[in-house]
């Protein structure tokens, strides 16, 4: 594998698969001495244009976000019961971490170079500002790796 494939070593963000997204917020709230976040829903499939290995799913999911540290957040997802790879993941080993998530530049570039190290595309999409890739790369790093790519 080459090294420092993403360009990027800093982690954003690790993401935990929940049941019960409001529940889990106010005790994640209360264990950080925090207020409990908003809780947003992902864009529909007509803003999001996600894929699911390969064909659209219109897949959304309930998040909350924690800022903890300078660049870190815990991300809290509550998917719904459409293909994607966070239903897949909660349905096959119940809640808990789902990825961590690293900020690049070349989400095409970044998502080729992984696919030729046998690390393949799960679930793409978009969001206001930006897109993402879930790729799994639970092989070689035991984890799925998210790409994030701002605007």
């Amino acid at each position: 594998m080459k090294k420092g494939i993403l360009g990027s070593k800093v982690v954003t963000q690790v993401g935990i698969l929940v049941h019960d997204i409001e529940k889990t917020a106010q005790v994640y709230a209360d264990f950080l001495g925090v207020a409990k976040p908003n809780i947003v829903i992902t864009d529909t499939l007509d803003k999001s244009k996600a894929t699911y290995r390969g064909s659209p799913t219109p897949a959304r999911s309930k998040l909350a976000f924690f800022k903890v540290g300078e660049s870190l957040e815990l991300e809290l997802i509550q998917p719904d019961d459409a293909p994607s790879t966070w239903r897949e993941e909660l349905n096959r080993k119940g809640e808990g971490v789902h990825h961590i998530a690293f900020a690049i530049k070349g989400m095409k570039e970044k998502v080729a170079d992984l696919q030729k190290e046998n690390m393949p595309l799960l679930q793409a999409g978009e969001y206001t500002g930006g897109r993402y890739a879930y790729v799994d790369a639970t092989r070689d790093l035991k984890v799925i790796i998210e790409l994030l790519e701002n605007d």
